[in-house]
């Protein structure tokens, strides 16, 4: 039976644990759940190097997957990093994906116009102005360092033109501002046009940084069916741009996969001002744990929670109310997974 670490998270994180909870609980998919610690909230009252426990830690190195519910990083100089930045780079997490994808009855403003979306952004996850090389060199002046690897662009551009080719997709765009960054980009593109000759039959095309983020706002339709590829810091502005075309980031869910392991999570942070509200969205929450159960190989329940989840969402009747409904995080996820216990009977 898979093992799988949950970290329950801070903020609105311990709701949309068991929201997830929840929708297990109905289904009863063959993991073994062991319910962890990890954030600021226990780094606040247990201080140390890290915001992850040395307990938790054991018990990721033990498992077969983890999902992580949102934590809160501080923006304190003298904090530990991110709980997600730490596990992707302890577990190697190199490719961090992020569905772009509209679901009926809860379609956007944007949506409607343009019509509904469906695209990837797959961002490095494990090195880039993320890596933590950050030096304050006197009061007034500090320095971080961008460090690009082509064994890491190279590995990061080779899962996003695999998936291009799993989907059926012809089209990779390559995101940079090799214009400016000359060298760190320059190796970046390098490896992404090495690895496009090892898939004839997808396209590629570079778009800077700068224009891209117009070009989501702008023209978003002309990226559907395409994979979005970029850097770490690059991609994880432009995945929460994207979150604002198909409505907010409560609908976007992620992977963060490695040649070995896998941590799953909602997009979006942990809203700690609705803590204990019972009202934020856990769509990204319950869609990201259907991701992992495919993952693990337990395909017909993934499926059963996808199917149930846009179930639920185009009935519009147990909606959260950023999707226009009145239903708590407990009540949408009791009603998907009642949906979904349905689905497998």
């Amino acid at each position: 039976m898979p093992r799988v670490v949950l970290i329950r998270g801070d903020g609105t994180g311990p709701e949309l644990a068991e929201a997830l909870k929840t929708v297990f609980a109905a289904i009863s998919p063959p993991v073994e759940l062991v319910e962890c610690e990890a954030g600021s909230e226990w780094w606040s009252r247990h201080g140390g190097n890290s915001m992850i426990p040395p307990e938790t830690w054991e018990a990721i190195k033990s498992s077969d997957a983890c999902f992580k519910s949102p934590t809160t990083t501080p923006p304190d100089p003298k904090a530990p990093r991110s709980v997600a930045v730490s596990i992707r780079q302890e577990m190697d997490l190199y490719a961090n994906v992020r569905p772009i994808k509209t679901f009926k009855g809860a379609e956007s403003p944007l949506s409607q116009i343009f019509g509904p979306f469906d695209f990837v952004c797959v961002r490095e996850a494990t090195e880039g102005l993320y890596s933590g090389i950050e030096y304050r060199l006197t009061d007034d002046v500090s320095v971080a360092l961008r460090k690009i690897t082509r064994r890491s662009s190279e590995r990061v551009a080779r899962w996003a033109f695999r998936l291009a080719r799993e989907k059926g997709w012809n089209k990779v765009i390559a995101v940079t501002k090799r214009n400016i960054l000359k060298v760190s980009d320059g190796v970046f593109w390098e490896a992404v046009e090495n690895v496009a000759k090892e898939f004839p039959g997808i396209e590629y095309e570079e778009y800077y940084i700068d224009n891209m983020s117009q070009q989501l706002v702008k023209n978003p339709n002309r990226f559907n069916q395409n994979v979005i590829l970029s850097t770490n810091l690059f991609m994880d502005v432009l995945s929460e741009l994207a979150a604002g075309l198909v409505g907010n980031i409560g609908m976007v869910y992620a992977a963060n996969i490695g040649d070995r392991y896998a941590m799953f999570e909602p997009a979006h942070g942990s809203a700690p001002k609705y803590k204990g509200m019972d009202r934020v969205n856990p769509t990204a929450t319950i869609l990201s744990g259907a991701w992992m159960l495919k993952y693990l190989g337990l395909h017909k329940y993934g499926e059963a929670v996808e199917s149930a989840t846009e179930e639920v969402i185009a009935e519009k009747k147990d909606v959260t109310v950023d999707m226009g409904g009145t239903a708590k995080t407990s009540e949408m996820a009791a009603a998907i997974a009642r949906r979904a216990a349905s689905l497998l009977s």
